[in-house]
């Protein structure tokens, strides 16, 4: 049962006009997606107050997954119930679903056209850069609000994180949920028995199945281990769809990030590209879905009691370990992405992103455009542009 104490009541209609709106407009990630909400839940038709809006913020960034997703399917359900979070979430991730698969068609064309190679070497080679900014910015404020006593700690899981996802990609979750689960340990001071860790991410990370159960794995990972940030999912993705089943290219897969990065909507949604690599579009639609419904399944089935979730003492010790952890992945996936850029011209294009998004502080989203557009000139001049 939804709550009642909304300001309003939209219509059904609403729901789906509204949050497939800002599905289309949902350039920059999180931080715009939730001053979209903002303005549209709390400020201009007020069907929240301020309170309740926050305290949603806080609840869906303590779950895994992408937060601004969750994000738009607790705030629909607070108005309309299970029917309103289906709407509203399906209304916010298809514009931008629909948009990143007919991109994959282009981009990963067996023979697309030159300018078009170039565009997608130019902004993959400015990936790297991203993912530093992205894991600075989970860091830093978990850095700001760690005592001293415990940041010798939090480095550490950082650390062997930062190593997992530049070194031994297909164990990164496992470092995760490790970290989280020493934290909750030392916190709680509860025998290994007691952490509710349970066996299966072992067993689905050494069976290495193939196929179609390779890709749910991958997908799942994305949708329900990935803490501390969307940006977590290419590490957890890359070691995966490139180097355990060849399901793309490290150039290709540069060019999925880069375009989850340049789509409206959520980064998970970066997951249908590599489904779609690995086997056309049923595989695209089954990753995403995959990937998405762990997010639909904690609003609906955990929504009325995400107020005892934000006063846990277990989840918010688990998360001390997994957040910071996470943050040292996302930076140390950079390593890899740097490392997978095949020309001398596209390190050029890594070096101004890096200047343009750590010093100068500019837009993901234009930076990635810009680092595009100057690898389809480069091409078009006669720079070499892999196959």
């Amino acid at each position: 049962m939804r709550p009642t104490d909304s300001l309003a009541e939209p219509s059904l209609e609403e729901i789906a006009r509204e949050w497939g709106r800002i599905g289309c407009i949902g350039f920059g990630g999180p931080p715009a997606h939730i001053a979209l909400f903002r303005e549209l839940c709390v400020t201009r038709r007020e069907w929240l107050t301020d309170d309740q809006f926050e305290r949603a913020i806080a609840a869906t960034n303590i779950l895994p997954g992408p937060a601004s997703t969750q994000l738009a399917i607790y705030c629909a359900w607070r108005l309309r119930g299970p029917r309103g979070a289906v709407i509203g979430g399906l209304g916010f991730i298809l514009p931008g679903l629909v948009l990143i698969l007919a991109l994959s068609v282009l981009f990963l064309a067996g023979s697309p056209p030159t300018w078009i190679r170039g565009a997608g070497m130019g902004a993959g080679a400015a990936v790297a850069a991203v993912a530093v900014r992205a894991g600075l910015g989970v860091a830093v404020p978990i850095w700001r609000r760690t005592t001293d006593a415990r940041r010798p700690r939090i480095l550490l899981y950082a650390l062997a994180a930062g190593i997992a996802a530049a070194s031994t990609g297909p164990w990164l979750v496992l470092v995760l949920l490790g970290c989280g689960a020493i934290e909750l340990m030392r916190e709680r001071r509860l025998a290994v028995g007691g952490v509710g860790f349970h066996a299966w991410p072992l067993l689905a990370t050494i069976a290495e199945p193939g196929g179609t159960a390779a890709l749910v794995w991958t997908s799942l990972k994305v949708g329900a281990l990935a803490f501390g940030g969307g940006f977590v999912i290419v590490p957890l993705m890359q070691s995966d769809a490139v180097g355990t089943y060849h399901w793309m290219t490290h150039g290709q897969f540069l060019n999925a990030v880069a375009l989850g990065q340049v789509t409206p909507g959520p980064l998970t949604q970066t997951v249908a590209v590599v489904g779609y690599a690995a086997g056309g579009f049923p595989s695209a639609l089954l990753a995403a879905f995959v990937a998405f419904l762990p997010s639909f399944s904690f609003i609906l089935f955990g929504a009325a009691r995400f107020e005892r979730l934000l006063v846990n003492e277990r989840v918010t010790a688990f998360l001390a370990g997994a957040a910071p952890a996470a943050a040292g992945a996302i930076i140390g996936s950079a390593i890899p992405l740097a490392g997978a850029l095949s020309e001398t011209w596209q390190y050029v294009v890594l070096a101004a992103a890096a200047i343009a998004l750590l010093v100068l502080r500019r837009s993901i989203v234009l930076t990635l455009l810009v680092a595009g557009t100057a690898g389809a000139v480069a091409g078009l001049l006669g720079a070499p542009i892999s196959r």
